[in-house]
């Protein structure tokens, strides 16, 4: 008689006992509630993400998923990058595929190693069908685990020298990766079980590149919308130029510079291109004192604007410039009166979660020539208070210089003329890579920096950051991202280093996320990718550097 294995299914509330040994795809099309949810394509087991080939042993709690939950997504846009990958490698064998970075709710990728070939139209045609025809084959896509140094020797064999480059220094006994039809890839969470299970995509030549698109998050049956992003994708290509200057293109390059001693004078020189741009910002602003009288600084949550905001004030008053800066965070209304989104919870994103007429009464006093006593955001309390200290008036020197996710919204000044504003985006426009395949997410440097900030500032947990961070990205995407292509200058905040530093720091704070509850996928998630990165000692980090609003210790006061 075959032994029995029971599991709790969430998506039904109900228990049910299933042959040791059964894969979570039988499991899915066994229970009646579910016998027609193809759509639902990975799984949570024991609040870890998995394939639907996982077979499970032994009892289990399981959550189906689909692409309107970000790990479904995930899973889909990873595994039509290695169709992808594939399909470059079977036209192009020698073709290196560099996916750099979400851009326009897409993935800007180009192409190296094409020779004397410069990538056309023609080529990206042909990519494109090669790939549906993958995804039609319905090829299976397997994993395979084998020792750290046999992988390595596949990786030399094939010249992926990131790859090798990343695994030196990754210390595990075992290395897992995935194949189609004899390619080989390396990602690193689950992918789909064949090929078929992706049903949509596009790509088309952009720039010196491949846009890829892919399913919308809110309607997977259609492709995201595109807009152009010009200014962001100026600001990722200046990022990547910073990048090539130090050398440090992907996690393996930062932990060779680690491993060998070097990364002091990485710090440094990180450090001191952070502090061009914004001088460079500071002498823009400069130039057009005459008419822009407001800076306005946006971007989104722990993108590092109130760092940045302390630190171009530094450099307006090397200018001779005296700047009044205000914070939109101290506007916040009242706890009891904050709005609520649409889960119940308390909407902190919204625009109408700021004291607009106050804040909008305080302008015009500033603007009239009273002093004004400005109010400070007390976050445990949710209440705001009033300090001596915080009383400005503005004079012929002085500039306004307002930093808030929402600074770049018109309807926040609708007094104020565009023509007098000067607008600044702010955010951590990560470049670096894991590899050339897999890249690391701008919103995952920034959940990791809130993490840090709120534990030690806000009295939040892992688990309460986490808990709230799909309600902070969807207000994101309503309240911030719509304006962003409206900025006079971008600023990333990233530091090529940042995740190597903050590594020590935030590893103990997941390790507290309970693994019984739902958080506990998205800390292990980002425990598992920071487990890539060799540690940089938190004291290395210099005292004025924009990391440190998040972990403390800074020469600014906040």
């Amino acid at each position: 008689m075959n032994k029995k294995v029971k599991i709790f299914c969430r998506n039904t509330s109900a228990y049910y006992s299933f042959p040791v040994g059964t894969s979570l795809l039988k499991i899915r099309d066994s229970i009646p509630e579910l016998q027609h949810a193809s759509d639902m394509v990975v799984a949570l087991v024991n609040n870890k993400e998995e394939r639907l080939t996982f077979e499970v042993f032994k009892p289990k709690t399981i959550e189906f998923l689909d692409l309107s939950n970000p790990i479904g997504m995930r899973t889909y846009v990873r595994t039509l990058c290695m169709v992808m990958a594939k399909a470059i490698h079977d036209l192009y064998p020698r073709a290196i595929l560099h996916i750099e970075h979400p851009l326009a709710k897409g993935y800007y990728c180009y192409i190296t190693n094409l020779g004397d070939r410069m990538l056309n139209d023609d080529m990206v045609t042909a990519i494109q069908l090669r790939m549906s025809e993958i995804i039609a084959a319905r090829l299976p896509i397997t994993l395979h685990e084998d020792l750290k140094e046999e992988v390595l020797d596949k990786c030399r064999k094939f010249d992926d020298i990131d790859r090798v480059k990343l695994l030196t220094n990754h210390n595990v006994c075992y290395v897992s990766y995935y194949e189609i039809d004899g390619f080989f890839d390396f990602y690193n969470n689950v992918l789909f079980p064949d090929t078929g299970y992706l049903s949509l995509f596009d790509i088309f030549k952009y720039k010196q590149g491949i846009m890829l698109r892919v399913p919308c998050r809110s309607n997977p049956t259609v492709l995201e919308d595109y807009t152009e992003q010009p200014k962001m994708f100026d600001a990722f290509k200046n990022d990547l130029r910073i990048s090539k200057i130090l050398g440090v293109n992907n996690v393996g390059d930062l932990n060779e510079v680690i491993a060998a001693h070097k990364v002091y004078d990485l710090l440094r020189i990180a450090e001191a291109l952070h502090e061009k741009q914004i001088v460079r910002i500071a002498d823009d602003i400069c130039t057009n004192l005459d008419k822009k009288k407001f800076v306005m600084i946006s971007g989104p949550s722990s993108s590092g604007k109130t760092t940045f905001s302390k630190r171009l004030s530094v450099q307006l008053m090397a200018a001779g410039i005296r700047p009044v800066t205000i914070s939109l965070d101290d506007y916040f209304l009242p706890r009891d009166q904050t709005p609520r989104d649409e889960t119940g919870d308390f909407d902190f994103e919204s625009l109408y979660a700021l004291d607009i007429p106050f804040f909008n009464e305080q302008l015009q006093q500033l603007l009239e020539g009273n002093d004004v006593q400005l109010p400070t955001y007390d976050f445990q309390s949710g209440t705001r208070v009033f300090r001596p200290e915080n009383k400005v008036a503005l004079h012929d020197d002085n500039i306004v210089v307002m930093e808030g996710i929402h600074a770049l919204n018109p309807d926040l000044t609708p007094a104020i003329d565009r023509y007098n504003k000067y607008n600044i985006y702010v955010s951590a426009l990560t470049t670096i890579s894991l590899d050339n395949h897999n890249w690391i997410p701008t919103a995952d440097n920034r959940l990791i920096r809130r993490i840090l900030r709120d534990y030690k500032y806000r009295g939040n947990s892992a688990r309460d950051t986490i808990a709230r961070w799909p309600s902070v990205q969807r207000g994101e995407a309503k309240w911030i991202f719509p304006y962003q292509e409206n900025a006079d200058a971008m600023f990333s905040s990233a530091m090529i280093y940042e995740l190597a530093a903050l590594k020590p720091l935030l590893t103990p704070i997941l390790a507290e996320v309970p693994k019984s509850c739902r958080e506990y996928a998205e800390a292990n998630r980002l425990a598992k990718f920071l487990s890539f990165f060799l540690p940089i000692p938190i004291n290395d980090i210099p005292r004025g550097s924009l990391l440190r609003e998040f972990v403390g210790g800074s020469d600014f006061t906040y």
